[in-house]
């Protein structure tokens, strides 16, 4: 989810962190995208999970931006990190693990920060020793979600059973006897109304394009990922759940890609502004790959055009641009099918196997 939106920014906060970690799917994104050696790749910060794992396909350059100075310390943070703990020390920094040591490890981090991302977490030490994979508005949200509703639903020992996951029939019948009773989705379409979403989770502004239930939605897509998706390999799901990865870490804290993006970690680079900034920085013919989150949702139509036509003037020949529709439908217009047009399936086909299930929509476009 991002943060970077010149027509959303005259009317949200961006003092705060909104995400404090990247609620995308890096596996689906990371097959759509196809990054190959030597590409240039820009992509939304968010907390940066998805910009570092770039890094494991040895890009040449990987650029980093959000119109949010705190997404940005989050990101630095994480660099730091990469760069002075090992593998364990940083799944207990981030939370995924527990740890009493998670304000030791970011003293070994803090000097290898600007004076700005040190100011604001030496503002934000509480959250540094509570795991800073929970430090944003939307973790808080989900952290109401796990400790108020879910306990007057079901017990933590159906939690645990749901956790375990199983084969394909054994998950169906477990969620249509156990799980999906009157409460579950009643709570859920309160909890997750566009009224409480924006109050609570997300701007309200960034609801201002969106038309229908929000909840209704999100429920459908809820049911897929505890269905059709395994619950045990889903790491969205057991923060959500448990305030903790488990087992099931998302695409740049897994260990067999821990080197990798640590002897790239130089590749990356972050820009505090708009993505028209950066490409107005970065200049025609000079981007391979675009991550682009789900910024077209916050922009109207008309804006959503101007500014893809601009991604497509920076894009070098067949660059790809993969982002996603949470309930607002953005897409490449059939008109400019001579220009950018759909890889195929892969989006629809890539949606399927999404474990940060919130979106209806994962779109996978590329230059003509």
């Amino acid at each position: 989810m991002s943060s970077d939106n010149t027509e959303v920014a005259a009317k949200t906060n961006f003092d705060i962190i909104r995400y404090a970690q990247c609620w995308e799917d890096a596996d689906i994104l990371m097959e759509a995208l196809n990054i190959q050696k030597g590409d240039v790749c820009l992509g939304i910060a968010s907390a940066g999970e998805n910009c570092l794992s770039k890094l494991v396909f040895n890009p040449k350059r990987v650029i980093a931006v959000d119109m949010n100075p705190a997404q940005l310390a989050c990101l630095q943070l994480r660099v730091a990190a990469y760069k002075k703990l090992d593998h364990q020390e940083l799944l207990e920094l981030i939370g995924s693990r527990p740890s009493e040591q998670r304000l030791k490890y970011y003293k070994a981090c803090e000097p290898l920060l600007d004076d700005e991302a040190r100011a604001f977490w030496q503002a934000h030490l509480p959250e540094i020793h509570a795991g800073i994979g929970g430090a944003g508005k939307f973790e808080r949200y989900f952290n109401m979600f796990r400790s108020r509703v879910i306990p007057f639903i079901h017990t933590k020992r159906r939690v645990r059973q749901l956790l375990k996951g199983g084969d394909l029939e054994s998950r169906r019948k477990f969620y249509n006897r156990r799980w999906n009773n009157l409460r579950w989705r009643f709570m859920f379409r309160v909890f997750f109304s566009r009224w409480m979403m924006g109050r609570l989770g997300r701007d309200p502004a960034f609801f201002a394009y969106v038309e229908g239930s929000v909840a209704d939605r999100i429920l459908e897509r809820t049911r897929h990922a505890l269905c059709e998706l395994d619950p045990a390999d889903n790491p969205y799901l057991h923060w959500i759940m448990t305030g903790t990865h488990g087992n099931a870490l998302p695409f740049a804290l897994r260990a067999e890609n821990f080197d990798a993006i640590r002897n790239n970690i130089d590749r990356l680079e972050w820009r505090l502004g708009t993505v028209e900034s950066v490409l107005e920085e970065c200049g025609e013919n000079s981007i391979d790959k675009y991550n682009l989150s789900d910024i077209f949702e916050y922009m109207s139509e008309d804006a959503y055009k101007v500014l893809l036509q601009r991604l497509i003037d920076c894009a070098r020949p067949q660059a790809r641009l993969a982002y996603w529709n949470m309930l607002a439908p953005r897409s490449a217009p059939p008109d400019w099918s001579d220009r950018i047009k759909a890889v195929g399936t892969l989006g629809p086909d890539l949606l399927k196997q999404d474990k940060a299930f919130f979106y209806s929509a994962f779109h996978v476009e590329e230059l003509v």
